[in-house]
């Protein structure tokens, strides 16, 4: 017999072209909550964020249920974090012939969802 803490499906996005501070301030939001809350919340930030962050959610629960075969309703995050991927390097002109180096951040953002 299977426990519970076993039934845990995930889902990766990887080389996502937002700081990794952006994401981790709605992850904070989401990390425990069921998966309906987190829908609601989801929806209704402001965020650009939030709709990426949607569709790995969404995307963790399809996994889940392929997996598992459960209702919505039983799904918890358990992991939601975001790395840091590799930077692009650019550089802006700046006074008396320099230039100064511009990091365009990525990231890898993973969710987690296990059955309650």
């Amino acid at each position: 017999m299977t426990s519970s803490s076993s039934l845990e499906a995930r889902a990766i996005s990887r080389y996502v072209r937002v700081s990794p501070y952006k994401v981790r301030r709605i992850l904070n939001q989401i990390r425990g909550r069921s998966y309906q809350d987190s829908v609601i919340l989801l929806k209704y930030m402001p965020y650009k964020v939030c709709s990426i962050i949607l569709k790995i959610l969404f995307s963790a629960v399809s996994n889940a249920k392929q997996s598992f075969g459960k209702n919505d309703n039983l799904f918890v995050i358990s992991e939601a974090r975001a790395d840091e991927a590799p930077f692009l390097k650019r550089f802006r002109p700046h006074a008396q012939g320099r230039g100064f180096p511009i990091k365009k951040r990525m990231s890898h953002i993973i969710i987690k969802v296990k059955v309650v």
